[in-house]
């Protein structure tokens, strides 16, 4: 198993929760903890406990991006007008890797995020190798010409196990996709329940 389908798996595991969705989830077949002490009883979380658990999920879930990054968008999502926990959703969702992921472009978070660092992206024409940058509402992200018959990119195009949401419109005959508005929470197809307000909780104590 690869480094990286092993930290996928571990971030599962410890949240209890199969929070992408994905068939292959071992919570599927075992809902307990990783490691020796896995299946000891819980005891009841403090309520530090629940947010920090709704922060790890939330940033475990976009590939597990650094604290320093998941922590940069919370204050950026502080700043802006409006309610702080929809605005995180937002500004998560506008991270290139999340719209290629959501395109249906690459099979998991972590796929998309080599995808795009293997050059295969282009946002309004121009490539970019970024997974964190932040698309715009109206911008046209396509996958280069030269990658469009890429077996991994027609294998996740056509994966059952989830849709394209409202706020992407993506071309998969042509490989492109347009990202039509920033979402809130209730437009995010999140398999699991995320807590954003507890985030915000978490980072204003």
């Amino acid at each position: 198993m690869s480094k990286r389908h092993s930290q996928k798996y571990k971030i599962d595991r410890r949240m209890g929760e199969n929070i992408w969705g994905r068939p292959k989830s071992p919570v599927n077949r075992r809902e307990y903890g990783p490691g020796q002490h896995g299946q000891r009883r819980k005891g009841k979380l403090s309520d530090f406990g629940i947010q920090l658990r709704a922060k790890q999920k939330l940033k475990g879930y976009y590939g597990n991006i650094s604290e320093k990054q998941f922590l940069s968008i919370y204050k950026e999502a502080s700043r802006i007008k409006g309610d702080t926990s929809e605005n995180l959703i937002g500004l998560l969702e506008s991270r290139l890797d999340a719209i290629i992921y959501r395109a249906k472009f690459a099979a998991t978070v972590f796929a998309s995020r080599q995808f795009i660092n293997h050059g295969h992206v282009l946002v309004n024409g121009k490539r970019v190798n970024i997974p964190s940058y932040r698309c715009k509402v109206g911008d046209v992200i396509e996958v280069r010409e030269r990658s469009k018959q890429l077996a991994i990119l027609i294998e996740a195009t056509q994966l059952a196990e989830r849709d394209v949401p409202d706020y992407l419109v993506a071309d998969h005959n042509k490989m492109t996709a347009t990202y039509q508005s920033m979402p809130q929470l209730a437009d995010v197809p999140y398999p699991v329940i995320m807590e954003p307000n507890l985030v915000v909780e978490f980072y204003s104590r």
